[in-house]
């Protein structure tokens, strides 16, 4: 199928329902999945966002922002992710724990509103052997109308484009914990220091970056284009001393740059 094809295939699919719940992050595929399901099925569409200690606060504003400019009800479900039993020890098995309670409390909300199909933004490019999340996915019966109708990132960033979507090129995005190398604890307040590390690199002007932190130590990944730019005597002043300022007394840079998923390396060694 080309990318035409598969954008009817998935609006045939979301057609199939009668009401859905979209557990919409603000990222670009629960983004262009939201945009596709409202403009089907109108008000019978309804977004549900976790409001997460583990996702900074610009991604929640602008999760908020999409739908009172779409005009789509949106249910907010506070989970305190530090209390669910062992996330705070983060095990492998992190995501699952986090997106089980996640998927419960959204399932919870969609009930209110007698909404009996609830979808997330999993693409066909995702790896359920890679992402432990995608079990509690599975476990609680949530759709994936993206993968189902096997559309890839790329494609979806083109046709979120062709809508007009800013998201379109929205780099990619993780929850904070994945900063975390397994076996460290993960405390608010360490959470709070790689928030504003990144939220600084963020209005430096990268693209693509995550800062991994190892105790006191800051691990910045960026694509190796930006190389340059980070080793500027201005610009690597500011970073050193407001990565210092919020607790970092090491600062580093990966020369392997930008990697999705690189805590996973430490797994089976």
């Amino acid at each position: 199928m080309n990318i035409y094809e598969k954008y009817e295939k998935l609006k045939d699919i979301i057609k199939s329902y009668d009401h859905l719940a979209v557990a919409f992050s603000g990222g670009v595929d629960s983004t262009f999945l939201l945009k596709v399901a409202h403009d089907i099925l109108g008000d019978k569409t309804v977004a549900a966002t976790a409001r997460l200690r583990f996702f900074p606060e610009r991604e929640l504003a602008e999760a908020i922002k999409f739908c009172q400019k779409e005009k789509i009800r949106h249910i907010i479900c506070d989970v305190d992710e530090l209390n669910i039993d062992g996330v705070a020890k983060n095990p492998p098995d992190r995501c699952y724990l986090c997106k089980n309670e996640i998927m419960k409390k959204i399932k919870q909300a969609a009930g209110l509103y007698d909404i009996k199909y609830i979808a997330d933004g999993t693409n066909f490019d995702d790896d359920e052997n890679d992402r432990p999340g995608f079990k509690a996915v599975k476990e609680h019966g949530i759709k994936s109308p993206l993968k189902e109708a096997e559309l890839s990132k790329t494609e979806i960033r083109e046709l979120s484009k062709n809508l007009g979507l800013d998201t379109w090129d929205k780099p990619a995005f993780a929850c904070l914990a994945s900063r975390f190398v397994y076996g460290e604890e993960i405390t608010e307040k360490k959470l709070g220091m790689v928030e504003k590390a990144e939220q600084l690199l963020f209005g430096l002007g990268f693209s693509q970056f995550r800062v991994r932190i190892h105790e006191k130590i800051a691990r910045i990944e960026i694509n190796p284009g930006e190389f340059a730019k980070i080793t500027e005597p201005e610009i690597s002043r500011k970073i050193c001393d407001g990565l210092k300022q919020y607790g970092f007394a090491y600062i580093t840079l990966d020369l392997n740059g930008y990697k999705m998923g690189s805590m996973n390396a430490t797994l089976n060694k």
